[in-house]
């Protein structure tokens, strides 16, 4: 986040994205807890995998439900752990396909592509997951300062394209109840309203001041 977004009195929240940080993180400290007490159940690493997969979904779509709930609410202090929530997002995403590349591959780089290119769900996480690396690279104030706030902006779009190929690597995941991915993608569906009506309102606004 570029200074000049912060909103004022940020500083008396201080406290938030410390807060976010531990609590993003907590879930990864239970899981590694569970795994070394063999307590991941019979499939230890679909297990993770499963579990790790649902964490940076749920991370990702709070990221990008900062700007609606601005909108939506005149709040400010969403903006301040957006970055913060999609940098935890991109670490679980990270962790599920490392579960999957070392422990269930065993790096076997071969085997990695044949799955990726042979089965779908895969293919659709796998390219969510490309997607996210260049968000998280230029998550700083100085790439945003670098790129100009535009082409940052158009960039960091593509956001959304990766959280509705997480929820359609969800539905081919679990392929019959879809109860769940139904719910992330609704979720999704509501935030895209919001972003599209408050557009809307903008140009109608601007198109009402430009005749005046």
């Amino acid at each position: 986040m570029a200074a000049s977004e912060i909103p004022r009195g940020a500083g008396k929240l201080g406290w938030l994205s410390p807060a976010i940080v531990t609590g993003g993180l907590a879930p990864a400290v239970v899981l590694v807890i569970r795994a070394a007490r063999r307590d991941l159940g019979a499939n230890p690493i679909a297990e993770a995998m499963n579990q790790l997969g649902l964490l940076a979904l749920v991370l990702l779509v709070l990221s990008l439900a900062a700007t609606p709930l601005q909108i939506a609410t005149g709040w400010k202090w969403p903006i301040r752990i957006r970055k913060t929530l999609g940098l935890l997002g991109f670490f679980y995403v990270c962790a599920h396909f490392l579960v999957y590349a070392v422990l269930d591959q065993s790096l076997a780089l071969g085997a990695i592509a044949a799955d990726i290119t042979k089965r779908p769900f895969i293919l659709v996480g796998f390219v969510a997951f490309v997607l996210l690396v260049p968000l998280a690279a230029t998550s700083t104030a100085k790439a945003l300062k670098r790129m100009g706030f535009a082409r940052w902006k158009r960039l960091h779009r593509l956001a959304y394209v990766a959280a509705i190929l997480g929820i359609v690597h969800f539905v081919m995941r679990v392929k019959k109840d879809l109860t769940e991915p139904a719910i992330y993608g609704a979720l999704l569906g509501g935030l895209f309203l919001i972003r599209i009506m408050d557009v809307a309102l903008k140009r109608r606004d601007k198109r009402g001041s430009m005749r005046g």
